[in-house]
């Protein structure tokens, strides 16, 4: 059997597995492998039997694959754990997630702060054994039996939902058993550092008439070194946190007479209209015309779009003179009346259209998470109707667009293109037109791009920008959607040079995502230290005596007729207390003003950082302010 592995062939001896072959070759680096990735994509245990000839590629710690194999791992460990110390708990699911696990347990009391340090104390003890997985298949019958002689009837339920001719899937790991696909790790010894953060509630299966169960949620690493510098980014992403930020700021808060509703401050609205009016302006270079559609529309519309049948529990809809109307969800059908005002030909197209349009959409109350899942917001949104041919190009331009944004605010970024889902509309042939376009113009910009297998909307495939920020978490903002299908629904054409009538195609796309997220996303991302062009106020003027009043005004009056935003402290406190207050309000610069600074009509200029800049005239400190505003730099 031959096996390709680092792009070498291996002959091996009929159903070897991987860790075989490291063991036998790269002995010194096995315990850095923690599952198998198969060429069709399937992951299976480092020293499960491999079949027939094929690619295998082992997978670390640093692999996404493998993270999620080594979280899995000690959800399992952390169940372990519990079922010693607590054998009256039921055990429910235990799935990684983006950082860490969770399991949820039946369990009365919940799990309170106290008992996760017994709990943790158990899994160092359990992970010390150097437990090794055991895998092996039971019937659907002997499964459910099995559970039920445990009485873990959350396992059952689990079983019960599989199909009646599938084979389950368990692993043995000392003398606690759990239904599971793995693969799991090599060892259990792998897991030399974890952490059990908190407890929350958790329905069973997430349904609000079930059982609540009690989950703990954890994280884990190969290391302690890697462990603490993980819950060093959780410190300081509290710190961080944009609603906390978002009230000391003066910025936004969201009241409990609008939950999910925010209301922006002016100093958060200095903010917003910033970046508006950053949008306009790179939307207006790049050819795009502005409109704007009404903010409900009636149920008519909404079926022809395909969103009352497909998205009508997350739209919020009234009657008005006995007909049903909805809020807006999305701006894409409107945009699409918009397009059939008039007759249009190919000389036309493409026509680009943005709208910053307010959408409603419900989300459940647990889901809600200061701006970052609001039930009211503004997308920054654009369709773009072009003919077939134009397609790349287009596609190229928006990727173009979002590439800039990002550089300006310093995020890097990932893009992933999403295909077809299961509840799609269209034909098979739109679909493969429509997923060609997107690739085709990724694979001409040389963009490196990862597939996300049917996660494309339901009217069409897409390419999402997911960005890291500076404690290295993903955010998906931008996105580009291309749509064969509304056109079709619509009746929407342009009459091409053969004096027919052809079907346009649409793109979709936002940029920041919504105005409210990226906001949110950004007070996180500086700290709430935004750069200069964007802070609410650029410079914080103060006096140590009220007899440098006179020339604090005069520098304020020169800031403002400079565009730029500047505010007063002429109190009477002590300096050292206005520039702390200053900083702790993180106004990028304070310029501060005793009777030498008034009479030389000079500043001192100190940063929030808390140097001394040194002491500069007035038109001096006027222009260093008024270059970093214009640049747009992130400092």
């Amino acid at each position: 059997m031959i096996l390709t592995m680092f792009k070498k062939a291996y002959e091996v001896a009929e159903n070897s597995s991987v860790g075989d072959l490291i063991k036998a070759n790269f002995a010194e680096d096995l315990k850095k492998y923690l599952a198998v990735k198969l060429e069709d994509g399937t992951m299976i245990d480092l020293f499960a039997p491999v079949s027939k000839d094929q690619v295998v590629t082992p997978v670390t710690f640093d692999d996404p694959e493998g993270r999620k194999v080594f979280f899995h791992s000690a959800s399992h460990l952390m169940a372990m754990a519990v079922k010693k110390l607590y054998p009256n708990a039921k055990v429910a699911i235990g799935p990684a997630i983006a950082d860490g696990f969770y399991y949820d347990f039946d369990v009365e009391p919940a799990f309170t702060m106290e008992d996760l340090a017994k709990i943790e104390k158990e899994m160092a003890h359990c992970a010390k054994k150097s437990i090794r997985p055991r895998r092996y298949l039971m019937s659907r019958e002997d499964a459910i039996a099995y559970f039920a002689e445990k009485e873990e009837p959350y396992k059952v339920q689990l079983i019960e939902d599989l199909p009646e001719d599938e084979e389950i899937s368990f692993y043995e790991m000392g003398d606690f058993t759990d239904l599971c696909v793995g693969p799991h790790l090599p060892n259990l010894s792998y897991i030399k550092a974890f952490k059990l953060t908190h407890v929350a509630g958790a329905y069973w299966r997430g349904d609000e008439h079930n059982k609540m169960l009690c989950r703990i949620y954890a994280t884990a690493f190969p290391t302690k070194e890697q462990l603490q510098a993980h819950l060093d980014r959780i410190e300081e992403a509290k710190k961080r946190d944009h609603r906390k930020l978002g009230r000391e700021l003066d910025l936004f808060d969201i009241r409990d007479e609008g939950p999910g509703f925010p209301f922006f401050y002016p100093k958060g609205m200095i903010v917003r209209n910033l970046l508006e009016d950053y949008w306009h302006q790179i939307h207006r270079k790049a050819g795009y015309e502005e409109i704007k559609t009404p903010i409900m529309l009636n149920r008519g519309l909404w079926e022809r779009s395909g969103h009352w049948d497909h998205y009508k529990e997350n739209m919020y809809t009234t009657k008005i003179d006995d007909t049903d109307f909805a809020i807006k969800p999305m701006n894409c059908p409107g945009g699409i009346l918009v397009y059939q005002r008039k007759l249009w030909s190919y000389r036309d197209l493409p026509i680009r259209s943005g709208e910053l349009g307010l959408v409603h959409r419900h989300e459940k109350s647990g889901a809600l998470h200061g701006l970052m899942r609001v039930r009211c917001f503004t997308q920054d949104d654009a369709h773009i109707f072009m003919t077939p041919e134009q397609i790349k190009d287009e596609i190229k331009g928006v990727y173009n667009l979002i590439n800039e944004v990002y550089t300006r605010f310093g995020f890097p970024y990932h893009v992933e293109l999403s295909t077809r889902p299961e509840n799609s509309i269209g034909t098979d042939e739109m679909w493969e037109m429509a997923t060609n376009g997107l690739q085709g113009a990724l694979d001409e910009l040389g963009v490196p791009y990862v597939v996300n297998e049917g996660d494309g909307a339901f009217y069409g495939p897409k390419i999402d920008f997911h960005l890291t920020d500076c404690l290295g978490r993903t955010w998906q903002c931008g996105t580009i959607q291309l749509d064969m299908n509304l056109p079709e629904r619509f009746d929407l054409t342009y009459t091409g040079a053969d004096g027919e009538k052809h079907r346009p195609v649409m793109i979709h796309r936002v940029v920041f995502g919504s105005i409210e997220r990226f906001i949110g996303i950004l007070i996180e991302h500086f700290g709430g230290a935004f750069p200069t062009w964007l802070a609410p106020v650029q410079v914080k003027i103060m006096t140590i005596t009220s007899r440098s009043d006179e020339a604090a005004h005069e520098v304020a009056d020169m800031l403002e007729n400079a565009g730029l935003r500047p505010e007063l402290d002429l109190r009477n406190e002590k300096i050292g207390f206005k520039v702390r207050e200053a900083q702790m309000m993180k106004i990028p610069y304070m310029f501060v003003l005793g009777d030498r600074e008034a009479e030389n009509r000079t500043v001192t200029i100190r940063n929030r950082k808390g140097e001394n800049l040194g002491t500069v005239s007035f038109e001096e400190a006027v222009a260093m302010v008024k270059k970093l505003n214009d640049e747009k730099t992130n400092d």
